[in-house]
């Protein structure tokens, strides 16, 4: 499938974005997975090209909601 794009449901989407801080978000593993990289390269992206992105795009999960996500979302079991 090599040079072709995947079309992924937006169910598939939808079931990943979370509420958090009162603002709808998702988790970098999440975006990395939609777009077939690795969370780090997604993340080296960003940083390499932060003056691309508003101010407010990104922030970081303090313990305790990382916590909280990884409860209730099963596909981030292996983060504990």
């Amino acid at each position: 499938m090599k040079g072709q794009k995947a079309i992924i449901p937006i169910g598939q989407i939808e079931q990943r974005i979370l509420l958090i801080r009162g603002q709808r978000v998702m988790l970098d593993a999440d975006l990395a997975m939609l777009y077939g990289v690795p969370t780090r390269v997604l993340n080296q992206a960003v940083r390499r090209n932060l003056k691309r992105f508003p101010q407010d795009f990104m922030f970081k999960l303090t313990q305790l909601e990382k916590d909280q996500v990884i409860t209730i979302c099963d596909h981030l079991k292996n983060l504990r």
